[in-house]
């Protein structure tokens, strides 16, 4: 038997809002279909250069009234970046809330406006405690 990993799927809310998260994360648009007749649009977003592990956002077109309030039942996304701190400080820049900090220069939590937490993990060794980070609290749940 082989498996093979295809993607992501996240039901999303407001589709503009969510593909701007998304783009804050460093993500892009790499494939897109819209379904006239199911009336729904699936807009596949990546890191750049790596198609192989996209993000389905899954929109549809008249509303969504079955998406679970807190979508817990998902678990959560996780990228690597480069600067945990810096990737922190640009999220929180552009209004993002940063649910769990980097407190240990290696881990954090944001949430996309439809509330799916997304783990952000610092690539290669953490990075020294530094502030405002190393004494910020936890903010909501993540």
């Amino acid at each position: 038997m082989t498996i093979r990993y295809l993607h992501t799927m996240v039901r999303v809310l407001d589709l503009d809002k969510s593909m701007a998260f998304y783009r804050l994360l460093g993500l892009e648009e790499i494939r897109r279909i819209d379904n006239d007749r199911g009336r729904f649009s699936l807009i596949f977003m990546a890191p750049p250069g790596q198609p192989e592990c996209p993000v389905e956002l899954t929109f549809n077109w008249d509303g969504d009234a079955g998406l679970p309030s807190d979508s817990r039942h998902f678990g959560h996304l996780a990228y690597e970046v480069d600067d945990i701190y810096a990737t922190c400080a640009h999220l929180a820049a552009n209004g993002v809330v940063i649910n769990r900090p980097p407190r240990d220069g290696h881990m954090a939590f944001v949430r996309s406006p439809d509330n799916v937490s997304v783990e952000l993990l610092q690539r290669g060794e953490s990075l020294p405690p530094a502030e405002p980070w190393a004494s910020m609290g936890n903010t909501g749940s993540w």
